[in-house]
């Protein structure tokens, strides 16, 4: 299983995307609160449709509470603009967890610290500009892991 992990995400429709992706993958879905949104959110159940009832999700009331749940990736990767490693560099393993930051800020610094070992970026052609939007940037890295998880 691969665990798509959004810490505080503020967007309810990149969410909602995200969800039903992972409905499709059969990824588990973990929000790290707070969030900026409601989960009963009508733009967050729009942009997952039908496809929110068969979600494996899981709510953390934070970063803690999520690493001492049981259930949880057994490696962490933490998708960012400031790595120097590519996500296409990285073997991924079953159980493993993609880690992204929220829509405005990305992840705090201590959040980086903890996760320095497993910091990846996804490369793009343009560096004047700053990043893809969240729920795209989800659905590269799901879907390179799970490439490499069917093809190995």
């Amino acid at each position: 299983m691969l665990h798509i992990i959004l810490f505080q995400p503020e967007i309810p429709q990149n969410t909602g995307n995200i969800g039903r992706m992972c409905a499709l993958t059969r990824s588990r879905l973990h929000l790290i609160h707070p969030l900026g949104f409601k989960i009963t959110d009508r733009n967050l159940k729009r942009a997952g449709m039908d496809y929110w009832r068969s979600l494996d999700f899981r709510e953390h009331a934070d970063w803690a509470a999520f690493r001492g749940a049981a259930g949880g990736p057994s490696r962490l990767w933490l998708f960012t603009t400031r790595a120097e490693r590519s996500f296409w560099d990285v073997r991924y393993a079953d159980g493993d967890g993609l880690v992204f930051g929220n829509e405005g800020s990305g992840a705090p610094e201590w959040l980086h610290d903890e996760l320095r070992g497993g910091r990846v970026a996804i490369p793009h052609a343009n560096p004047d500009l700053r990043s893809l939007n969240l729920s795209t940037a989800a659905g590269i890295a799901a879907f390179e892991a799970i490439r490499q998880l069917a093809h190995p």
